[in-house]
């Protein structure tokens, strides 16, 4: 079977590489963004699947737009049987999921139909899930909308990030679309729909997306912080002249109330901060500027802190 792989994030790698070793198959074209300007220098380099495809030694395509008429073109005359789509970061158009006569399938790490959209990583920790999956299912011109091929649960622990937790479903997506190609070679590829009565959203995150609101209860603002890590990281801003913005990477439940955001203590045993109800020791920070700390060791060179009240 001839596969054109399409796909950039970290999360695709391992399939890419289930992919690339399979006997009898063959990846025509490795199709992904462009190389970005990266790093403090800002040189441009290559994502993470076009890097991994290049130690490979496969063929990659890096189209501005994979959409555009002349990459539809270009892909087309490899004449791919199934596209493989994982964490591109681009809507498809329905032109280039029809140059392949086996259609386009998708990586996607949650249980569908919960969790559509760019981030359902995130938004399944920041909820307090317990539990996700990958989903392997059908491309469709609707986000994430597509018939089911195959999924299975993965548990979510309390202490998972959304940079913990990706690694683990990557391997998980690179296992079940294994198995799924080896559906291809024994038609009929089942093909469950979708229950739309139950679709969740998980929209795509911006930075302002991880200023905390203070009045949450305690276990919120956690998951929250739990979720957007690594990106886009929750921050909160300590009062001053100027204000400091100080991010937060861990924080543990704890007891005790006060006006949302009031610090309730500071010192050697932490930085306690009143919720809308209970309160967060922010166990690892970083304010802005300085590398990341423990509370305690910030705590040591900021004395005024009880009683202050954080802001958003």
């Amino acid at each position: 079977m001839r596969i054109a792989f399409i796909a950039s994030g970290a999360l695709a790698c391992p399939a890419l590489q289930a992919v690339a070793r399979r006997p009898g198959d063959r990846v025509v074209a490795v199709v992904t963004q462009p190389d970005r300007p990266r790093g403090r220098r800002l040189q441009p380099a290559a994502c993470p699947v076009g890097e991994l495809a290049g130690r490979l030694g496969l063929p990659v395509m890096q189209p501005e737009k994979a959409s555009a008429p002349e990459s539809i073109e270009a892909l087309a005359a490899l004449k791919p049987d199934l596209l493989v789509v994982a964490a591109y970061g681009q809507m498809l158009r329905q032109a280039l999921l029809d140059i392949a006569p086996l259609g386009a399938v998708n990586i996607h790490p949650s249980l569908l139909p919960k969790y559509r959209g760019a981030a359902p990583i995130q938004w399944a920790i920041t909820n307090g899930d317990t539990e996700t999956g990958v989903a392997i299912l059908y491309v469709t011109a609707r986000m994430d909308a597509g018939d089911l091929i195959l999924m299975e649960r993965a548990p979510i622990a309390p202490d998972d990030t959304a940079g913990t937790l990706e690694p683990r479903l990557a391997d998980l997506g690179a296992r079940l679309l294994d198995r799924a190609l080896d559906l291809f070679g024994t038609p009929p590829v089942p093909r469950v729909p979708q229950d739309e009565s139950q679709v969740v959203l998980a929209p795509k995150l911006a930075k302002e997306d991880g200023r905390i609101d203070w009045s949450m209860p305690a276990e919120s603002i956690r998951n929250r912080i739990r979720g957007f890590s690594p990106w886009p990281g929750c921050f909160t801003t300590v009062p001053g002249t100027p204000p400091v913005t100080l991010k937060i990477h861990a924080a543990e439940v704890g007891t005790g109330s006060g006006e949302p955001g009031t610090v309730l203590e500071a010192g050697a045993k932490g930085i306690r901060v009143a919720c809308g109800s209970g309160s967060l020791r922010l166990v690892r920070i970083q304010p802005e500027g300085r590398p990341a700390m423990t509370d305690a060791a910030y705590c040591c060179g900021r004395r005024d802190l009880a009683g202050l009240r954080f802001g958003g």
